[in-house]
């Protein structure tokens, strides 16, 4: 059977979390392919942890499509230091959307994982069958929590009352608007940061976290916009998808990659007191592939464009928040 979303351009779909990184680009895609009436709601106008809110909000608009983009998300040092924020105000958000989509008879929804829901020993590449055949990485795992629980909820839900609701495990994400707070933000766009303020101020090494052993996998996020509203017109299973590029790359050269696009040519150390994390992250995307989707943009042409971006722009606002507030 082929899924296709409304073929009314004009039917309303909700992107929760438009504002930041996943659900501008998503936003952006659907407006791309002539949908016309996309929204969303801000934090102020709308917090995702209000159950009541959220089922007033829904009832009004009636969207045929719900894209769940919003969540509280950081880095290893956010992780860390507020684990319990990122296990409830996920948990909140996902069962307030989930709990008022099903009231409202919401047709079609994707939910937005994170392979951070795989073990920390998984395998590699790691397959959708990996979920929950080992201890997760310490590190995030109440984040992981939250977002296993969202993908049992779109399960539970299909298999009790037969919604044609759908999760996507994206791998590592990246792209213009992305995070650059060195407390919370990812791997990469910490990198730019660091090796630009380095070039700013001349200095001539730069220390970074870790061993810089550790592989991981990253997507450039106008990829994952388009996978998103792809799998909604194409796919309606029970199965997570992954969705990433298939291949990884060491911190390491991560950072030489940057550091050569940054322009910065000093040393680069390591601070081996400081946790790795997961020794590599990689996703089996044989699933989304097999469906006919691949991604376009390439690694170093991904973060070309994201300095260019943080250069312009990103320099002045370096963090740009998602639909919660204190979320990245």
């Amino acid at each position: 059977m082929r899924v296709t979303l409304p073929s009314d351009l004009a039917a309303p779909i909700y992107v929760a979390g438009h504002r930041g990184l996943a659900g501008s680009a998503i936003m952006a895609e659907l407006t791309r392919r002539g949908h016309t009436n996309v929204f969303g709601w801000t934090s102020q106008e709308l917090d995702l942890r209000d159950s009541d809110a959220v089922r007033a909000a829904i009832e009004e608009t009636r969207p045929a499509v719900i894209v769940m983009a919003a969540a509280r998300v950081g880095g290893i040092l956010a992780n860390a230091e507020h684990p319990v924020d990122f296990l409830n105000d996920n948990l909140l958000i996902q069962t307030s959307l989930f709990e008022a989509a099903h009231a409202c008879d919401v047709d079609r929804l994707l939910f937005l994982g994170s392979s951070c829901i795989y073990p920390k020993m998984a395998p590699q590449p790691i397959p959708e069958s990996a979920l929950l055949t080992g201890p997760l990485e310490s590190t995030n795992q109440a984040y992981a929590t939250a977002k296993i629980a969202g993908l049992m909820a779109v399960r539970a839900y299909r298999q009790q009352y037969g919604r044609r609701w759908i999760s996507a495990m994206p791998t590592n994400l990246y792209g213009p608007g992305d995070n650059f707070d060195l407390r919370t933000a990812h791997v990469l766009p910490a990198l730019i940061r660091r090796f630009h303020e380095a070039v700013v101020a001349g200095a001539t090494e730069v220390s970074l976290w870790g061993t810089g052993r550790p592989r991981r996998e990253f997507l450039h996020v106008d990829d994952m916009a388009r996978a998103a509203v792809f799998l909604l017109a194409n796919y309606d299973g029970e199965q997570h998808v992954n969705v990433g590029t298939g291949k990884d790359v060491t911190i390491a050269d991560l950072a030489a990659l940057v550091a050569g696009v940054v322009g910065y040519e000093g040393d680069i150390g390591w601070d081996t007191a400081r946790p790795d994390g997961t020794p590599r992250k990689v996703l089996d995307t044989s699933m989304i592939t097999a469906m006919g989707w691949r991604p376009t943009v390439g690694l170093r042409e991904g973060v070309e464009q994201v300095y260019e971006w943080f250069t312009a722009e990103g320099t002045s606002h370096r963090r740009r928040g998602v639909d919660l507030p204190s979320a990245g």
